[in-house]
């Protein structure tokens, strides 16, 4: 796995405490950690963009953060489970792997003189 995909994985971490912060933050230092996680998010993805096709980047970024802010929903909010919910984050999830698996890595070119 290289760097772009890698920083995927973090943006989509930092979406899944930006997303909670806009539900649950109360104070000036919990908006502002949101707010510091919006920018690392966008900023990451952004960069994966630029060198990974941006339709994958997005899918794969919006998927795992689903995923994620639905785990982290159930597991620090008591949002309960149910079989329809888990279904569809394993579809979900399918997707997005089945994306990153399809989706190549970066050729790059030489520069010839």
């Amino acid at each position: 796995m290289n760097k772009q995909w890698v920083s995927i994985f973090v943006a989509a971490f930092f979406e899944v405490g930006w997303v909670i912060g806009l539900k649950h933050a109360d104070s000036m230092l919990e908006w502002l950690g949101t707010v510091i996680a919006i920018i690392i998010s966008f900023y990451l993805l952004i960069k994966a963009g630029e060198s990974l096709p941006v339709g994958t980047v997005y899918a794969v970024f919006v998927g795992l953060g689903t995923a994620g802010t639905v785990l982290a929903d159930s597991l620090l909010f008591g949002e309960p489970w149910k079989l329809a919910k888990i279904a569809s984050i394993a579809v979900l999830l399918a997707g997005v792997i089945g994306l990153k698996l399809l989706t190549g890595e970066p050729v790059e070119q030489e520069v010839k003189e």
